[in-house]
């Protein structure tokens, strides 16, 4: 068996040589090309390199002149983004400044079209004719299409010139002429004068003179005449354009508080049906109050002395005697105590009752008329409601007609709403404290008629006791302690 090996060892050692040999063959070779291409590519390296070093001065010469470029451009960038924030700056300070000139110019506009409105406000009708056109051209200048905002301005500006002007004028007084309406409601023409706020007039002739006031209206100035010799001074200054004048510190109130002063029947006019019925009341109470207050004042009462004395005539037995004297008393009081008298022998509770039946018989001529005037307090006030009602009633209806502009024509009708609550007060009030007072006085007399009568009957009834038992009146009087 190992004979049989030896040859297939032998054999696989010899194919292993040859494929050994064969081998190193190749690689000789392969290290042969290996070699060629590395010295071709370190050759072409070494080109490279030399290519390279060649072309990299003027290349970082280009780079270094880009990164100067970026360095430079950067620089201008920079410059560029402040220069666009300054003007942006500007641009808004600009903006700011433009809105505060338009705002400066809204408001100056605003203030002399207020000075126009204003300076025609004040100026009195006189002198209206002298400053239409001017204010007039000053208020349309806004409409008018044709005028740049230069020209509006001029025809504002001539307003205040004018102004300044008429101040100037009147620090000394002014004369100008014109028109107009006499205290009779006649236009004439003649002078003004103006010295501060008070203007004068004076016509042609003199016939006419005083302040002048603007009425609700009325379109001409109207002339207020003043008493005294105001007229003729007021001519004097309006021919010769210098002389005293009359001079009102209230600048026309106190004319106007006279004007507007009313009497009482101006009043009681206001206030229409029901403040006639209300004034008709209270005259009918007054009447009334003058009449009970006579009648109760007048009214005699019997005193205590009188009673004295006829209760000593019929203590003396002579009844005779005691009607004399009761007849010298006046009035119911007299009638009780004859009454009194004549039945003087009648029983306690009888004579009572008779002299009783006097006072009631007398209590309501005393009471008459005092519930007309308790009515009458109680109904005034509530009459002055109603006026006020109806007033306010034609108030409102004459609203619906005219509106609220015209006050005159809602006048009549506040004054009748006034009037009469005011009347009703005033006729309630004085009716109310006299009801009180004649209620008081003629309780006071019925008061002393009780008192006469309870005096009377008491002195009679002693004087029964006197008779019946003597003995006891004796040592009544013997012991004058008891």
């Amino acid at each position: 068996m190992i004979r049989c090996l030896f040859p297939m060892i032998w054999a696989t050692f010899w194919v292993v040589a040859m494929a050994s040999s064969t081998h190193a063959e190749s690689f000789e070779k392969a290290q042969a090309d290996l070699d060629q291409k590395l010295q071709s590519s370190l050759s072409e390296l070494a080109a490279k390199r030399k290519q390279i070093a060649k072309e990299k001065i003027p290349l970082s010469r280009q780079v270094s002149r880009l990164e100067n470029d970026v360095v430079t451009l950067e620089q201008t960038h920079r410059r560029l983004l402040k220069v666009r924030d300054s003007r942006t700056i500007d641009l808004t300070s600009l903006r700011q400044q433009v809105e505060s000139l338009d705002a400066q110019e809204d408001f100056v506009k605003s203030r002399l079209d207020e000075f126009v409105r204003d300076f025609e406000g004040r100026l009195n009708i006189s002198e209206l004719p002298q400053y239409e056109a001017q204010t007039s051209a000053a208020k349309l200048a806004d409409k008018n299409a044709n005028l740049d905002a230069e020209a509006k301005r001029t025809l504002q500006l001539a307003v205040v010139t004018a102004a300044i002007a008429r101040l100037e004028e009147q620090l000394g007084g002014q004369v100008f002429a014109g028109s107009a309406l006499s205290p009779d409601g006649v236009l004439t023409e003649g002078t003004f004068v103006s010295v501060g706020p008070t203007v004068y007039y004076s016509n042609q002739d003199g016939t006419v003179a005083g302040l002048i006031e603007n009425r609700l209206n009325a379109a001409d100035p109207v002339v207020v005449a003043l008493p005294g010799d105001a007229s003729e001074e007021i001519q004097a200054v309006a021919q010769s354009g210098e002389g005293p004048l009359p001079f009102d510190a209230t600048l026309g109130k106190a004319i106007k508080k006279e004007k507007a002063s009313k009497s009482l029947l101006q009043y009681i006019d206001d206030g229409g049906v029901v403040g006639y019925v209300i004034c008709g009341l209270g005259l009918a109470a007054l009447i009334l109050t003058v009449f009970k207050a006579r009648e109760i004042v007048s009214f005699e009462v019997a005193q205590p002395q009188q009673v004295d004395e006829i209760l000593n005539e019929l203590a003396s037995g002579s009844r005779d005697g005691a009607l004399k004297k009761a007849a010298q008393v006046h009035g119911v009081a007299g009638q009780m105590l004859e009454t009194g008298v004549q039945h003087a022998d009648e029983k306690r509770g009888v004579l009572e009752e008779m002299l009783f039946e006097k006072i009631l018989a007398v209590r309501p001529i005393l009471e008459r008329y005092l519930p007309f005037l308790a009515i009458s307090a109680a109904a005034a006030p509530l009459l002055g409601l109603l006026g006020t009602v109806i007033g306010m009633i034609k108030t409102f209806q004459l609203i619906t007609i005219f509106g609220t502009g015209d006050a005159k024509s809602l006048s009549s009708g506040i004054s009748e709403a006034l009037v009469t609550t005011a009347l009703g007060l005033i006729v309630a009030i004085p009716t109310l404290i006299l009801h009180g007072a004649l209620s008081r006085m003629a309780k006071q007399k019925l008061g002393l008629l009780e008192q006469l009568s309870v005096a009377f009957v008491n002195g009679v009834s002693a004087l029964r006791h006197r008779e019946a038992d003597p003995q006891s009146e004796h040592s009544h009087r013997a012991s004058p302690d008891v």
